[in-house]
């Protein structure tokens, strides 16, 4: 059975841009064996993640970043059992915020700042679907 899961939380000082590399490679090397695909997104000091995957493999991931001491205030925005991926085709994608038109947040939110604790997770869900759709996501496999 798979599901998709979608979580925010906020990173904690120790996150810079050294570290976030180094938690997509840790997730990129180990995603695979685990059938885990998502898509990774960090900006203004605030992680919004969509993983995909198994249900016992997914939950198992959350719980290890529920307790990672690099996020803080982590809210679940959303779960569901899904017949196919939105984001097969990385094992962890990450969301180029350089080439994001500011206009794309501004669509889905009250300002033009990625603020998924202020919306919905529908409405997260919808801006991870553009984004993938406009190519704002790297990191393929």
């Amino acid at each position: 059975m798979l599901v998709r899961l979608l979580y925010a939380s906020r990173a904690t000082a120790s996150v810079d841009e050294h570290e976030l590399l180094a938690i997509l490679r840790k997730s990129k090397a180990n995603n695979p064996a685990q059938g885990i695909t998502g898509v990774l997104c960090l900006s203004d000091g605030i992680f919004l993640q969509a993983l995909e995957g198994g249900r016992e493999q997914v939950n198992r991931l959350y719980n290890r970043i529920v307790a990672d001491p690099r996020h803080t205030g982590v809210q679940l925005l959303s779960y569901q059992e899904i017949g196919e991926r939105r984001f097969a085709g990385w094992s962890m994608g990450q969301v180029n915020m350089a080439r994001l038109n500011r206009a794309l947040l501004l669509k889905y939110s009250e300002t033009a700042t990625l603020d998924p604790f202020a919306v919905s997770g529908a409405v997260s869900m919808a801006l991870f679907d553009e984004l993938v759709a406009t190519a704002s996501v790297v990191g393929q496999a």
